[in-house]
């Protein structure tokens, strides 16, 4: 039977060790074996488990609320991406960006970028964009934040290996949002450079010799399709990224 150490596991399933040992002791979803030097030793039932737990908590299921499931005990409970929605927001009332950083630094340790984006940040965006001054504060507040969080991101996966690319939005007003899939890039294992002022029309042969990913919301126009299918035959490598066209 193969062991693999905890810097092992947390490389295989893209889960920090600070994670892993807080699954383990604080909500009893891992049983690791020991080594006789006291080290953690992890199997393939226990790989198999963590890529479980991850599928739960991408779902919107609270970390303490786990093990229950796993162990059969009931069914998910609705309404748990709402929950985080409804705390990030009273947080952001109090207009304490440490406390909203730490808040997101938590979301992070136990939901996926992609879910938190699509769940969490996107829909509370949303609820902020209203005209009146104190939702306008919190939302410019959350978009630093979030920007913040996603350059962090951008800047350690260019300490690892993966692909490098070039995001540029593509007719849109959303800086944020551009910000956002770029993070969310980022845990998919690109090296992502963002241009950060969106274009009417991008010009790959400005780019040369790079990958270009063009963000124009969540769907390409027929236009748009159509000048990214010329600029493909033309020999430059320029792809769409998004829902319905993913990379």
């Amino acid at each position: 039977m193969a062991f693999y150490s905890i810097g092992d596991v947390a490389e295989r399933c893209g889960i920090n060790p600070v994670t892993l040992r807080a699954w383990q002791r604080r909500y009893g979803l891992l049983k690791p074996q020991r080594s006789e030097g006291g080290h953690r030793q992890f199997d393939d039932d226990d790989l198999q488990r963590i890529e479980e737990i991850k599928r739960w908590i991408e779902r919107g299921v609270p970390v303490g609320k786990v093990k229950a499931l796993l162990d059969g005990d009931k069914a998910p409970e609705p309404g748990d991406w709402r929950v985080l929605r409804e705390e990030m927001i009273a947080t952001l009332r109090q207009v304490n960006p440490a406390k909203s950083r730490a808040q997101i630094a938590i979301f992070c340790q136990h939901h996926s970028v992609d879910a938190l984006v699509d769940h969490v940040f996107i829909p509370v965006r949303a609820t902020l964009r209203l005209d009146h001054a104190t939702a306008r504060a919190m939302g410019s507040l959350l978009d630093g934040i979030l920007i913040e969080q996603a350059v962090t991101s951008l800047t350690e996966s260019r300490a690892k290996a993966g692909r490098d690319a070039l995001l540029i939005g593509w007719g849109i007003e959303d800086r944020t949002r551009l910000w956002l899939e770029a993070w969310r890039l980022s845990h998919r294992g690109w090296r992502i450079n963002v241009f950060a002022e969106p274009l009417a029309l991008p010009h790959p042969e400005f780019f040369p010799g790079q990958h270009i990913l063009v963000w124009a919301g969540e769907t390409l126009s027929d236009e748009q399709r159509q000048q990214l299918e010329h600029w493909q035959n033309q020999g430059y490598v320029i792809t769409a990224h998004g829902a319905a066209d993913a990379v």
